[in-house]
């Protein structure tokens, strides 16, 4: 095993950046899943229509919030990759 010394860190330039981009991501997907749990608690029986390749709304709407989690990942992570490639060059 290496054993080499742990990388050097300083303060990160772009957190107050990743912060404001993570709350409102956070935000968006809150309010999606909140529309998700409403409508299980007031209409039950619309989770029950089918909407997609014999699929029901429950199971659409399940997979849909995964994929979309996924979705916002890959875009903070770009957001952020490009903000801190440009904040490189200004240091």
């Amino acid at each position: 095993m290496l054993h080499e010394p742990a990388a050097q860190c300083g303060p990160d330039a772009s957190a107050e950046y990743k912060q404001r981009i993570g709350v409102w991501m956070f935000l968006l997907y809150a309010a999606i899943y909140a529309a998700f749990v409403a409508i299980n608690l007031l209409r039950p029986l619309w989770m029950e229509k089918t909407v997609f390749l014999g699929l029901n709304l429950a199971v659409v709407f399940g997979f849909g919030l995964i994929v979309f989690a996924l979705v916002l990942a890959l875009i903070y992570n770009t957001m952020c990759g490009t903000h801190e490639a440009d904040n490189k060059g200004g240091k």
